[in-house]
């Protein structure tokens, strides 16, 4: 199991206070989603908890050990991380980056335990992407390309996952399964934390969401009572069609409210 939590934390790009004072505790067992609009600061904001961001105020603890005094590869075991829109340079087999997610657990020049192959066959088979083996992965669709970089780093077999916009460029079909697959690693007790921008998929499948904007921490709790008309409004700059008497809460946006 991991816990994050964040005391007062910033960051700064350039002159701009990218996050701006948050506060918050992230325990196992929760599917927490990030959201707000372009440049609230939601992305920033995984990589200040991951060390990854300097900051400029407040403190970061990880399994309640500050984290600027954890190693990257101590970090990496306990938190795996799939970055959003990223390139692929070189032309590796599928199940060759997918081992990736194994490194830190290796040490220099190690090479892959039978353990270490099942896990990565297993992350394989969870993100949907074990008919790919043998594939070269620059060669795949972006949504293709997107699952198996989901795989690696559930082969981390870390008790944490952050994943920043695991949604973009998937079919509504693999977006379901995305968040199948999320939901259940939470429910197995995992904590997992994603950004996301489908209010929909926010409030059918999370826990708890934290709302950003400007780089503060504006709303936190249960989908319902984070999304709501006003704070749709104040934030999002629209209206929105909220329906919370179903299997699971219905949040249909109807249009931009203009000054």
């Amino acid at each position: 199991m991991v816990t994050i939590r964040a005391q007062d934390i910033s960051v700064r790009l350039g002159r701009h206070p990218a996050v701006d004072g948050v506060t918050l505790a992230l325990e196992p067992g929760q599917l927490v989603g990030i959201i707000g609009p372009n440049g609230a600061g939601k992305s920033t904001l995984i990589r200040a908890l991951l060390g990854l961001t300097k900051l400029v105020g407040g403190e970061i603890e990880i399994d309640g050990s500050p984290a600027a005094r954890l190693s990257r590869q101590e970090i990496a075991r306990r938190i795996a991380y799939l970055p959003q829109g990223q390139t692929l340079h070189w032309p590796l087999l599928v199940e060759r980056l997918v081992a990736l997610g194994r490194m830190p657990h290796l040490g220099p020049l190690s090479r892959l335990s039978p353990h270490d192959e099942a896990l990565v066959d297993a992350a394989l088979a969870r993100a949907d992407v074990l008919h790919l083996k043998g594939r070269v992965a620059t060669e795949l669709s972006g949504g293709e390309r997107a699952r198996v970089l989901l795989a690696r780093a559930l082969a981390v077999g870390a008790p944490g996952l952050i994943a920043d916009e695991p949604l973009a460029a998937l079919d509504p079909g693999h977006q379901i399964d995305v968040m199948d697959l999320l939901k259940a690693e939470a429910s197995a007790g995992s904590l997992v934390v994603t950004v996301l921008h489908d209010l929909g998929m926010a409030a059918r499948y999370c826990d708890r969401l934290l709302l950003m904007d400007k780089g503060k921490l504006v709303a936190d709790g249960a989908p319902l009572e984070v999304l709501t008309e006003q704070s749709l409004a104040e934030v999002y700059g629209i209206s929105a069609c909220i329906e919370p008497d179903r299997d699971w809460p219905l949040i249909l946006p109807t249009g931009r409210i203009k000054d």
